[in-house]
């Protein structure tokens, strides 16, 4: 490809996204990443929640977590986030030097919008002797905003951390929050937010399943509505989720959270059955939207135009470093 041509296809991703790039059909993307991650020196880093193709063709595979500490170590000079843009954001606040790209820049996250960074800081603001534990699915003006940072694998632990006399405000996820409230009894002020995908379990739906499967656990991811929790056999990240799987001796299990991670589940244990939890509709509403905005296309365009790119002012980035430091000191202590 010319220079000039070159130049007009990265306008036209800066302009119009990758809808207009059309790509040979018999191109081995496989193949043509791989090549391009040697080229640019870059590493892959994607969410369980991927469809399959990105999860096989990653160098990372992990939960909020083990992204977050994989991004903070890294020695590429680029990272490609196959995820959603409050994660790729956290590879920026952690690598400020490196260029991190994101595949689809509308590739959001429900959760993160229902707590805008203007609202939540008046809110604080009633709240003036707590201190902020915030859920790692959130923007970095809510990160810059919080004393600490927190996922479903270290929330515990980082709650615990704070003396018991010590109020807390726990954003955004209600449902989390309410979770980790009760595992560790705290009362705390939770924020009024939630995910779109864990939100939509049908509790109804999940009884008949298991009576249907006597046989079969329910699985649960702690952002899903108490209901749901109450019923679970297991609940934990999406790692924990996982890990669960390969060490318990049941055959079957009824997976509530986004069915990305059944690839993994499915790769780890083939001789077990996986059962996703249907939602309170007819759609495949625990299928993340945004997560599935990310394609293999799209992340083929990503690496080789090096496009998208996530930019960050630097005072942002330094506020909301902070309580990521801090949370990633804990989970060492911790030993997760």
């Amino acid at each position: 490809m010319s220079t000039a041509a070159f130049d007009t296809a990265v306008k036209n991703l800066e302009t119009k996204g990758f809808l207009d790039i059309e790509l040979d059909p018999t191109l081995d993307l496989f193949s043509e990443i791989e090549k391009l991650k040697k080229e640019k020196n870059a590493v892959l880093l994607a969410h369980y929640y991927q469809e399959p193709d990105i999860q096989d063709v990653a160098d990372y595979i992990g939960d909020s977590l083990g992204l977050a500490q994989q991004a903070e170590k890294t020695k590429a000079d680029m990272i490609v986030f196959a995820g959603v843009h409050f994660m790729a954001e956290t590879a920026k606040i952690l690598n400020p030097n490196k260029k991190v790209l994101l595949p689809d820049l509308n590739a959001g996250c429900s959760l993160s919008d229902s707590c805008p960074p203007a609202l939540f800081k008046k809110f604080k603001e009633q709240h003036p002797d707590h201190k902020v534990v915030s859920y790692i699915n959130c923007s970095a003006g809510i990160k810059a905003l919080s004393d600490v940072i927190c996922t479903s694998s270290n929330a515990k632990y980082i709650v615990e951390s704070f003396p018991k006399e010590q109020p807390l405000i726990f954003a955004p996820d209600r449902n989390l929050g309410a979770y980790i409230s009760k595992t560790t009894g705290r009362d705390m002020v939770l924020w009024n937010g939630a995910c779109m995908v864990h939100e939509i379990f049908s509790l109804e739906k999940i009884t008949k399943l298991k009576v249907r499967h006597p046989e079969a656990k329910l699985i649960a991811h702690p952002e899903c509505e108490e209901p749901v929790l109450r019923l679970a056999d297991y609940i934990g990240s999406t790692t924990g989720l996982l890990k669960y799987t390969l060490t318990d001796d049941t055959q079957s299990y009824i997976v509530a959270t986004e069915t990305g991670i059944l690839h993994q589940m499915m790769k780890a244990s083939p001789h077990k059955t996986f059962i996703p939890a249907p939602p309170n509709n007819s759609c495949a509403c625990n299928d993340c939207p945004h997560m599935k905005l990310n394609t293999l296309e799209k992340l083929y365009l990503c690496m080789k135009y090096e496009q998208p790119e996530i930019l960050m002012e630097e005072s942002l980035r330094q506020a909301a470093l902070k309580p990521i430091k801090r949370m990633l000191e804990i989970s060492k202590q911790a030993g997760i």
